[in-house]
């Protein structure tokens, strides 16, 4: 979505969780999930930038405190599911449930208003779009949840890459493309943000600037955390090829950030915020 005024927004997220939850006898392994937001939380501060935290529900079991932290500094708490659970092995009334429950851990803790969603793994696919209308049930007003390409995973690449209102009240943002017809993946983020060559996030980043379109991403405490412990991470089919992929490049997730912060003078805005902008 494009518009008048020429601003290069990054729609910087978290999707905050703790992997060890996920994992067999995960609680063996060191916390670190705090003092990882809190990186995170200097480094909005540096660009006074106000971020979107899509979190789980069992993060206010653990460290009850800092739903508070984050809203106390001004930025905005999202839904990411109850227990991480993809769509696409939940029947409707099972997601419905599932993310009732995210939001009443969430707003016990401290959550003043939820309006965003984001699907685990960016399961939401064409083959289950009844979740727009649980969604706008529930009061949401926008997604994002949507892989627009094929993937290994989860994809819907008929979707496109704009953002979509898929019923009068809330909107999909799909995750953004690296440039090109090829090798079609989300460069902003995770795994990607670590392992591509850095030459092509930043063409990337600056493509889709001069389109005057925002740049979404996604990003785990994990992704920051150079002193994890080494397990077999979930939700990969136990690869140890991509395990490894897990642990790479975490040492320059922060100086890459911070060149596309300068280099690009990017403007890091809530996904509330865009929203907000989209319905003008």
């Amino acid at each position: 979505m494009k518009f008048d005024k020429k601003e290069n927004i990054f729609l910087f997220s978290i999707d905050l969780e703790d992997v060890r939850l996920r994992v067999n006898d995960g609680l063996k392994y060191k916390p670190s999930v705090e003092k990882l937001v809190e990186q995170y939380l200097i480094f909005l501060n540096f660009y006074k930038a106000k971020a979107t935290f899509f979190t789980v529900g069992d993060i206010p079991k653990y460290y009850p405190d800092l739903i508070k932290t984050i809203v106390a500094e001004g930025h905005e708490i999202a839904c990411h599911s109850n227990k991480h659970i993809p769509v696409t092995i939940q029947s409707k009334e099972e997601f419905r449930i599932d993310l009732q429950q995210n939001m009443e851990n969430l707003y016990k803790a401290g959550a003043t208003e939820l309006i965003g969603y984001r699907a685990p793994t960016y399961s939401i696919t064409k083959d289950v779009q009844w979740v727009f209308d649980v969604l706008t049930d529930l009061g949401f007003k926008y997604s994002s949840s949507v892989l627009p390409a094929k993937n290994p995973l989860y994809g819907w690449k008929e979707f496109g890459e704009n953002p979509r209102k898929m019923n009068d009240d809330l909107w999909e943002i799909p995750v953004s493309l690296r440039k090109g017809s090829f090798f079609k993946v989300p460069f902003s983020g995770g795994i990607y943000f670590r392992f591509l060559p850095f030459f092509l996030i930043k063409n990337s980043f600056d493509f889709h600037y001069k389109q005057n379109r925002a740049v979404t991403s996604y990003f785990h405490p994990y992704d920051i955390d150079t002193d994890q412990e080494k397990f077999m991470h979930p939700e990969i089919n136990d690869n140890w090829i991509y395990n490894r992929l897990m642990y790479f490049n975490r040492k320059k997730v922060f100086p890459r950030l911070h060149t596309i912060m300068d280099q690009y003078d990017s403007k890091i805005i809530t996904y509330k915020s865009y929203i907000e902008r989209l319905q003008q």
